[in-house]
């Protein structure tokens, strides 16, 4: 995870907190039909809208616009592979954000 971007990390409890400003987070993909891939964060709500350049793996990390207090629009896609800490990251969102 590169954390030189200065995009805020956040998981759905935290996007709106964000709103209009560039965040990241890693969702698990829900569904992708025909290269449109909707997913859901790691606290379980759908949260990225998007079109990848890459076939995503199960796991992503997204950079992008938060354009609602529900969703990102992603435009920066990351494969992350088919298995994921979902605890850590949490952890890794609050720390980063201060919340601790």
């Amino acid at each position: 995870m590169d954390a030189s971007n200065p995009a805020a990390f956040v998981n759905a409890e935290m996007l709106r907190m964000h709103l209009g400003q560039r965040v990241r987070a890693v969702i698990q993909v829900l569904r992708n039909d025909a290269g449109s891939v909707t997913g859901k964060s790691t606290d379980e709500q759908e949260l990225v809208k998007g079109h990848p350049s890459i076939p995503p793996t199960a796991f992503v990390e997204v950079i992008g616009f938060a354009d609602s207090n529900r969703t990102i629009q992603a435009e920066i896609w990351t494969n992350f592979g088919d298995n994921f800490d979902v605890s850590g990251y949490n952890t890794i969102c609050q720390f980063a954000n201060g919340d601790y």
